[in-house]
């Protein structure tokens, strides 16, 4: 059961309107790392948890992170409020309103004509927001890694959209938000380190002659080595024949039914190209063409 609170999780306070600046902040309203898809990929993960603590400890991060939509969605609503009643009203000269909504080069119009100044489900570039930035797989161990990296990405977005302010009220907001992500994050790794074992995810293990190899597949000027690729965690491999048919093959081969392999057979002979052919080609007769200067014959 949900019930709302009136009472907002952290003051709104925004010194005046900007347009540009809620088209900018709708990028964590409606953006893939944005607090919707966070509060969406946390409930979700929560209604199937079997573990009793991370179920609890899903329900409540999903459900701040509603608050926290409810907090960004109201800046974008602040901001755009001047515009909006200007535009509804058209209390300026259509050339003042036109750089009202375009100023800074900001596409801001695009909010204000469609969406009426609200804040919409998209990104700042318009797209709508969908489920596909949902990724959860259905294994804690691989969920809660996706969870913590969906966290530092989110605090990134913040950090930029804190930058592109000087807006002192809309700056501590999204400092709060942008806390938030890291207190959210920790929750999860704590989550993840209290499951013994927790790598890999899944309950199958690697097959032990390929888990420790490293393959230096790119090769040439800026090859680094590092403990990702150490000889002291890995077995690197860099002789190209070495890099393939690792298990002592590297062929293929497919088991057929007698007339499964007849229609294969019938199929490549039909359709065989003959090596000793060299047929004229629509754009070489072009070419040659061009090349003298003639036109084609009609």
């Amino acid at each position: 059961m949900f019930a709302h609170n009136k009472r907002l999780q952290y003051t709104v306070r925004v010194s005046e309107a900007n347009p540009g600046l809620a088209n900018l902040l709708l990028e964590q309203f409606g953006g893939p790392q944005g607090e919707l898809a966070a509060a969406c990929r946390y409930f979700t993960q929560a209604i199937a948890e079997e573990d009793p603590g991370r179920k609890d400890m899903l329900f409540d991060i999903s459900t701040e992170e509603l608050s926290h939509l409810e907090v960004i969605g109201t800046l974008v609503a602040m901001l755009n409020k001047g515009a909006k009643g200007v535009l509804a009203e058209a209390t300026e000269a259509e050339a003042d309103i036109y750089r009202r909504l375009n100023g800074a080069g900001n596409d801001s119009h695009v909010t204000q004509v469609l969406y009426g100044g609200g804040p919409a489900l998209i990104n700042s570039a318009g797209q709508l927001w969908n489920a596909g930035y949902i990724d959860s797989i259905g294994d804690p161990s691989a969920d809660l890694r996706s969870n913590i990296a969906a966290e530092a990405r989110a605090k990134i977005v913040y950090e930029r959209l804190i930058n592109a302010t000087d807006d002192p009220g809309v700056k501590e907001a999204l400092g709060f938000l942008m806390t938030r992500e890291i207190a959210h994050q920790r929750s999860f790794e704590k989550a993840l380190y209290s499951m013994e074992p927790n790598f890999p995810p899944g309950k199958l293990p690697g097959d032990a002659r390929f888990a420790d190899v490293y393959f230096n597949m790119s090769q040439g000027e800026g090859d680094m080595r590092g403990p990702w690729n150490s000889d002291e965690n890995f077995n690197y491999v860099s002789d190209r024949e070495e890099q393939g048919g690792i298990d002592g093959g590297g062929g293929v081969q497919v088991m057929l039914s007698e007339e499964e392999n007849l229609a294969v057979q019938a199929l490549a002979m039909r359709t065989a190209s003959d090596p000793d052919s060299n047929p004229t080609t629509g754009a070489e007769l072009g070419s040659a063409l061009a090349m003298k200067g003639d036109k084609p014959v009609k």
